[in-house]
């Protein structure tokens, strides 16, 4: 996978969905140090579902609550007409959240209040997720079992890391591998490492 390098990041075109100013003002101020684009704001869900159509970003960096149209539902409508690397700013962490999350397309997530320490890991994450989403619709050109397959790919991932103890990035190559020694789908690897998870 890929480094997001300095010439990159300058080619990364944020849009920013936030309805409190100062935080708006704070995560422009805050991209724009570490050399990202920022191609425009919205104080709004429905505004950021509109300006993703109209200014096309590579990235979207969205508040959960917000007028209109809250993050998650704004994140849906969006990821189903096209796939955005999105990040979700929540006041609140849960598991339940998370799940919301993955299920509306988002690829990371940032819990308040948000730091510039936290900023580019969450980035660097949610364009990596992207990339490995990039790679799955590949394998399965529709979109809504693109979204399936990221969804299970995701939970196997996450209990690889649990019992081989592996970083995300390696428990993703490790599935990688598998698809590719046994000549099957990752949507097949996924759902038999998460079925013999259940049986241990």
């Amino acid at each position: 996978m890929m480094a997001t390098t300095e010439r990159d990041k300058s080619d990364h075109r944020v849009l920013i969905a936030e309805d409190n100013s100062k935080t708006r003002l704070f995560l422009k101020n805050q991209l724009e140090l570490l050399g990202y684009t920022v191609a425009g704001t919205a104080s709004n869900g429905q505004e950021a579902v509109d300006m993703v159509e109209e200014l096309e970003p590579t990235l979207l960096i969205m508040d959960v609550k917000m007028p209109k149209k809250d993050g998650i539902e704004a994140a849906r409508e969006i990821s189903a007409k096209r796939i955005l690397p999105i990040i979700l700013i929540t006041g609140l962490s849960s598991d339940e959240m998370a799940n919301k999350a993955i299920e509306a397309g988002v690829f990371s997530y940032l819990v308040k209040p948000v730091t510039k320490k936290q900023l580019e890991p969450a980035i660097k994450l949610a364009l990596a997720r992207y990339e490995e989403f990039s790679s799955l619709k590949v394998e399965v050109s529709d979109l809504k079992d693109a979204i399936e397959t990221r969804k299970l790919v995701e939970k196997a991932k996450g209990i690889l890391m649990k019992r081989c103890n592996l970083s995300e990035d390696d428990a993703f190559k490790l599935l990688q591998a598998h698809s590719q020694k046994e000549n099957k789908k990752m949507q097949e690897i996924a759902e038999s490492i998460i079925s013999a998870s259940k049986l241990l």
